[in-house]
């Protein structure tokens, strides 16, 4: 199953182009190595309504199954991610941000400080990732294994429960 990912890298500093996005380009290599398409990247900076906005075209366009975003779920006041996903979403996938959260808690104790959220809107699903690139590529390969599935149950595949 080819799955399409957008790729949305949130940071102030990327945007402005103080400092290189490594995040995003780390997951785009860990979706190609799976065979799945990265069909677009973009880099915005921490402000809620941009994200909002750019949530809802890529979600309703219809060209992605996944969007991946990197950045902006944690403490700081410029940490807006999870409030613009939220306003996004029609439906919440709390057990993708539980899984997450929970292995990496077996990694480092900052992992009770994420706010990463995932959900639905219409049939794309949104992941929100941590801004670090290894905690970014080590969340995703958290959910990985479930993802074909999940792509398989919102396009409402006749065949996706032949596997239970």
């Amino acid at each position: 199953m080819a799955i399409r990912f957008g790729i949305m890298t949130l940071s102030d500093r990327s945007a402005r182009g103080e400092r290189e996005d490594a995040s995003g380009p780390a997951l785009a290599d860990l979706v190609r190595a799976q065979g799945w398409l990265v069909a677009n990247q973009a880099i915005l900076p921490d402000d809620e309504s941009a994200i909002r906005a750019a949530l809802i075209s890529w979600a309703d366009s219809g060209q992605f199954d996944i969007i991946l975003t990197t950045g902006g779920t944690g403490f700081a006041q410029r940490d807006v991610t999870p409030e613009a996903t939220r306003a996004v979403i029609q439906r919440e996938a709390p057990g993708l941000a539980e899984a997450m959260r929970s292995d990496s808690l077996k990694k480092t104790a900052h992992a009770m400080l994420s706010r990463s959220v995932a959900g639905i809107r219409g049939r794309t699903l949104i992941i929100n990732l941590p801004g670090s690139p290894k905690g970014a590529v080590e969340n995703l390969q958290t959910v990985l294994p479930v993802l074909p599935h999940a792509v398989q149950l919102l396009s409402d595949d006749p065949t996706s429960e032949a596997s239970h």
